[in-house]
C-alpha cells in the first residue's frame, strides 16, 4: 500500500475522534500563531490538515487567506462539510506534499503538525524542504511539529522520523533561522504518550 492509499484507507475508516493525532484545538500552534501577530490577510497554509479543527480556529480569528493541504481527499471532504458555508473561505489542495505544486512566495506561515516526521526517504524530505523554501516568503515563519526521540517509533501503523531540535534544524536545511522550540505531550485516545518537539523558524 503506498502512502496516498494508507491516508485514504485511514481516514474513510476510522472517526477522526479516534486517530491517534487527533486534539480538540492545536493549543501548541495557535499560541505561536497569536504570538506571530500576523495580519488577517497573511497566507496561512497548513500542510497535511486532514481533519484538524486548525482551520476552524484561524476562520473564527478572520484570518482571510488560508489553504490547507492534504494527501487524503476523503479527509478533506470531511473538514469541509464541517465548516458548511465556511468552506468556501479555504483554498483546499489534494496532494502529497513532497509533490505538490505549490506557488513560489506565496505564504507567510506554513504549519505542519505530524507531515515530517512521516517522512522517512530522505529523498522525500529533500522534496518537502525544497517546496517549502519555495513557497515561504522571506521573513514569513515555519512552525512544525513532529515527534521527539522519546516518542514512540511508529505511529498510525507506520514508521516515523523522531527529531531533536538541532536533528530538524539540520534536516530541513540552510534559509531556516530557529526563533522558539518547545516540547508538547500529546496523549492519543488510546491513552499512548506522544511526545511532539515544536519548532518555530523564520525564512531568511
Amino acid at each position: 500500500m503506498d502512502r496516498r492509499e494508507h491516508w485514504q484507507q485511514v481516514y474513510t475508516t476510522k472517526a477522526r475522534e479516534r486517530l491517534g493525532w487527533f486534539k480538540p484545538h492545536l493549543d501548541a500552534s495557535l499560541a505561536w500563531i497569536a504570538d506571530l501577530r500576523l495580519p488577517a490577510d497573511a497566507a496561512i497554509i497548513d500542510v497535511g490538515g486532514g481533519a484538524s479543527t486548525l482551520v476552524d480556529d484561524l476562520l473564527d480569528e478572520d484570518y482571510a487567506s488560508l489553504t490547507v493541504l492534504d494527501i487524503s481527499e476523503p479527509a478533506l471532504s470531511a473538514v469541509r462539510g464541517r465548516l458548511g458555508a465556511d468552506a468556501e473561505r479555504v483554498t483546499w489542495v489534494t496532494a502529497d506534499v513532497t509533490e505538490a505544486a505549490l506557488p513560489a512566495d506565496a505564504y507567510d506561515l506554513w504549519h505542519d503538525r505530524a507531515v515530517f516526521h512521516f517522512l522517512t526517504d530522505a529523498a522525500d524530505r529533500e522534496r518537502y524542504s525544497d517546496r517549502l523554501k519555495a513557497s515561504l516568503r522571506s521573513g514569513g515563519h515555519l512552525i512544525i511539529g513532529a515527534f521527539a526521540p522519546d516518542a514512540p517509533p511508529r505511529c498510525s501503523g507506520l514508521p516515523v522520523e523522531r527529531y531533536t531540535v538541532a536533528g530538524l534544524a539540520a534536516e530541513l536545511g540552510s534559509g531556516l533561522e530557529l526563533c522558539e522550540q518547545k516540547k508538547d505531550l500529546h496523549v492519543t485516545p488510546g491513552g499512548v504518550e506522544q511526545m511532539y518537539q515544536y519548532c518555530l523558524f523564520r525564512r531568511v
